[in-house]
């Protein structure tokens, strides 16, 4: 099975089925140096694990990090970092019924018509449990990013369902179990979520993910450029089926002298590229939404076949979440931490001696504050950088 390795310079290859002994993955091409241990990973890992709310899947997973390689009296030693998890909770029983049929919506059907062989406990391969080893890698390249260049990477859930949420500070969004950056919309969405969960059905979700501090310069033209890496990351999280980089979807119905982000020696009037421009970073914040659709494992009955092709009805029973949006949030700040370390570390083999004459404008004529308390992102309409 191939496709289990993202990067170029900075690699991570996963392994591990939802329902194995354990998953995990092994992360190459880490400078050596950066002072790594066990509690730098973990942090993330703890925002992504399951269990941490009535509004989640229920399966108990401490999701507690080894570090098997790489890391030597408390340093990055240059080699390959190996990472694992075990899993603890499995309970493989709740999927007894699906060894012969095809739940709807989900990757069932699929992987038996390719490989003529299917793990269906939990999913396999394809279940986002694998998503863990990423927010594991990932944790590693924010920490160099951010020592190395004053990265940061964060995110929000900027939509539940028909539930548009607004963006009022980052300070709320450690705090409330579904992410959002307004605390006063939490009862609103609890009280919708626990509706959904009696009727036994599942809704989508919206994760803006926003990166402060990009230096200017990062990607390339045509083929290796910043967006498309980042729009092919955040695609290979599971479920997502939309992906848009600043106004994405928005700059259809804009005009040129208005999508067209303007410079002024005082900076950027507008960011509605999304800090992109021409497949490289603009200095500016890099805003990135994604669409997840809704959780394909539901109570409601739904049609499908079996192996035979015939038909059949399909009830999934099992621990699951009803909106895999609400602890997407780290997992969508993983791929872009990944992204953005390969190409720094691609930008620093190839260009790391250019020079220019012409100064590097500020990231928005009213400068937004850098620091982890930052009021928030770039807004993409009508001015992005009045936060």
């Amino acid at each position: 099975m191939a496709g289990n390795t993202i990067g170029r310079i900075f690699t991570v290859t996963s392994f591990g089925e939802s329902h194995g002994p354990a998953i995990g993955c092994v992360v190459d091409g880490c400078p050596p140096g950066l002072i790594l241990s066990v509690d730098d990973i973990q942090y993330d890992l703890d925002r992504r694990k399951p269990g941490t709310s009535r509004h989640v899947t229920q399966r108990q997973e401490s999701d507690t990090v080894e570090i098997l390689s790489g890391v030597f009296e408390g340093k990055t030693t240059g080699t390959s970092i190996a990472l694992l998890i075990r899993n603890e909770d499995a309970r493989s029983k709740d999927y007894g019924n699906l060894i012969d049929t095809f739940r709807p919506g989900h990757a069932d059907y699929t992987y038996w018509q390719k490989y003529g062989i299917r793990d269906h406990r939990g999913g396999g391969r394809s279940s986002a449990r694998e998503t863990a080893v990423r927010v594991a890698a990932a944790a590693i390249a924010k920490k160099w990013l951010n020592e190395k260049y004053g990265v940061v990477i964060r995110g929000y859930l900027s939509q539940l369902g028909p539930h548009e949420v607004s963006f009022k500070s980052w300070d709320g969004v450690g705090a409330n179990p579904f992410f959002v950056a307004d605390p006063a919309a939490v009862a609103k969405l609890e009280s919708f979520m626990n509706e959904l969960r009696k009727a036994g059905d599942s809704v989508g979700a919206k994760i803006t993910t926003v990166a402060e501090s990009v230096p200017v310069g990062w990607g390339a033209p045509v083929y290796a450029k910043l967006d498309s890496d980042l729009a092919a990351a955040m695609m290979s999280i599971n479920a997502v089926k939309a992906v848009e980089v600043g106004a994405g979807f928005g700059s259809v119905t804009q005009r040129g002298s208005e999508h067209g982000d303007e410079l002024t020696p005082d900076g950027f009037v507008t960011n509605h590229a999304g800090g992109i421009l021409g497949g490289i970073s603009t200095g500016q914040d890099i805003v990135v939404t994604i669409g997840i659709k809704p959780t394909s494992s539901i109570r409601v009955a739904r049609r499908s076949i079996d192996k035979q092709g015939k038909p059949v009805t399909v009830e999934t029973n099992g621990r699951h979440d009803p909106c895999v949006g609400i602890r997407a949030t780290p997992i969508a700040e993983a791929m872009m931490a990944l992204v953005l370390m390969d190409h720094a570390l691609l930008h620093r083999a190839q260009n790391a001696d250019v020079k220019t004459s012409t100064p590097n404008i500020p990231a928005s004529v009213k400068k937004t504050s850098r620091s982890s308390k930052s009021s928030g992102p770039a807004k993409i309409n009508p001015n992005p950088d009045e936060a």
